[in-house]
Formats: C-alpha cells, sequence, structure tokens
C-alpha cells in the first residue's frame, strides 16, 4: 500500500476520527458499567462510519480507477514478472 493514498482521504480520516471517539466512549461507560451511555458510543461509532461514506460520495473519497489505468498497472506487472 505504500504506493498509493489508500486512505489518506479527508473521508476516511473523519469516518476513523469519530469511530475512534465512539469507542472511547463506549469503553468509557462499559467501565463505568453504564448501559446507556455505552450504547450511545456505539451510535457514534456507526455515525463515523455513516459520515466517511457520505464524505466519500461527497467526492472527499478515493476516485475510482479508470479502465486503462487497471489495464496499465496489469501490463506493467507483466513486464516486471517477465524479466
Amino acid at each position: 500500500m505504500a504506493g498509493t493514498s489508500h486512505g489518506h482521504t479527508p473521508a476516511a480520516w473523519t469516518g476513523v476520527i469519530i469511530s475512534f471517539i465512539g469507542f472511547c466512549v463506549a469503553g468509557v461507560f462499559m467501565v463505568a458499567a453504564n448501559p446507556l451511555g455505552f450504547w450511545a458510543g456505539v451510535a457514534v461509532i456507526f455515525a463515523g462510519g455513516l459520515v466517511g461514506l457520505a464524505m466519500k460520495a461527497a467526492g472527499l473519497g478515493m476516485p475510482k480507477e479508470s479502465a486503462e489505468l487497471v489495464e496499465a498497472r496489469a501490463r506493467a506487472g507483466r513486464a516486471q514478472a517477465s524479466h
């Protein structure tokens, strides 16, 4: 993955940060034996995923690869393997 920008987008970072906050909230309330707070943290985790997907749909995620790029990558891989 070093050669790609996999996950290095505003959508990915925002979704992960929101989900991480949700994990922290759920963990604190689990230790505090507060089920309502725990489930609120779980809701924040899911909200992070939804925010990430919404941001990706808005164009802040990774663009889809074109067929030409996929074919060029395949040709380069075949050429490298034959040497």
